[in-house]
């Protein structure tokens, strides 16, 4: 029998993978090309988010942990926490109260970066881990501001969307920095650089990491320098679902026990987020993408 973590998270993760792929559905069908993959952004983003809260909920004596000491109630905000990412893991998949879903949710990240990743960082400096996730928590409340930016109207085509640009540049930089993690720390398993080693079963393990870090390093110059953005962040975002089918999944099938099971959803699914935030600005940036919704 599962435990009530691992049983619940994954029933939150295939729950709103389901709902996103049956609203995803009509859009997917009509459309061309990168739009195909673009079209998937909201569920790649949503189905995290619920697994994420399902986790707050049922493990929240440990979530508890992590919130600074200094706040007050801080089991009611684990499961205040947990129930806001559910809420929008579900409005995301079924792509209703967009803007709001990413204007929440882009204050939710910048608030566990600034209360909580960047006193961590500050104390820990040595650890490049720290800073990973830092900028990883950052980089995904950016992918919730260029959702915010993208269901904005414009009246004037020709005005600039504040919102996607501060996405795009946050999401360039921190694509940069993680490409240069992945090229330094090839041994790691590719992607968001985290602790977890690649698994001795991996074909060329080096291989894997120096294409990722190449391919972050100019897909994220490209975005900063908003040159291609479009493209660079789909094909990204792309690579990096693939990542998550191809590898952080075979992990996790591989893994037996509460704490292990547990670690490989965690890996699965930021990996996931991950790869959603960055479709999530190819659609933002993308010229055939009105208010969510594939232009005729």
């Amino acid at each position: 029998m599962a435990s009530p973590i691992v049983l619940w998270m994954s029933v939150a993760g295939i729950v709103v993978l389901a709902l996103g792929f049956f609203t995803a559905a009509r859009d997917v069908a009509s459309a061309r090309g990168l739009d195909k993959l673009i079209a998937l952004a909201f569920v790649f983003y949503a189905a995290p988010l619920a697994v994420f809260g399902a986790e707050h909920l049922t493990d929240a004596a440990d979530i508890v942990q992590l919130i600074p000491t200094w706040m007050f109630a801080r089991l009611f905000w684990a499961y205040f926490v947990g129930v806001a990412l559910i809420a929008a893991g579900l409005a995301l998949s079924l792509k209703k109260f967009l803007q709001l879903t990413g204007w929440l949710l882009a204050l939710m990240f910048f608030l566990f970066v600034v209360m909580m990743h960047v006193p961590g960082a500050l104390a820990q400096s040595g650890d490049r881990f720290v800073w990973a996730v830092a900028f990883r928590d950052l980089s995904f409340g950016a992918g919730a501001l260029a959702l915010a930016g993208a269901m904005m109207p414009r009246p004037n085509p020709d005005r600039q969307n504040t919102p996607i640009i501060i996405a795009r540049v946050v999401i360039g930089a921190t694509m940069i920095f993680y490409g240069i993690e992945n090229f330094l720390h090839a041994t790691y398993a590719p992607g968001v650089p985290l602790k977890k080693l690649t698994p001795p079963w991996v074909p060329l393990p080096h291989f894997w990491a120096y294409f990722t870090g190449v391919l972050l390093v100019l897909a994220g110059l490209a975005i900063l320098l908003n040159r291609y953005t479009r493209d660079a962040a789909v094909l990204a975002g792309f690579w990096i679902v693939l990542l998550t089918v191809l590898l952080y999944v075979p992990i996790l099938a591989m893994s037996r026990g509460t704490g292990p099971l547990v670690v490989g959803l965690n890996y699965v699914f930021d990996t996931l987020l991950y790869g959603g935030e960055l479709l999530l600005l190819a659609m933002a940036t993308s010229p055939n993408w009105r208010l969510g919704r594939l232009s005729p």
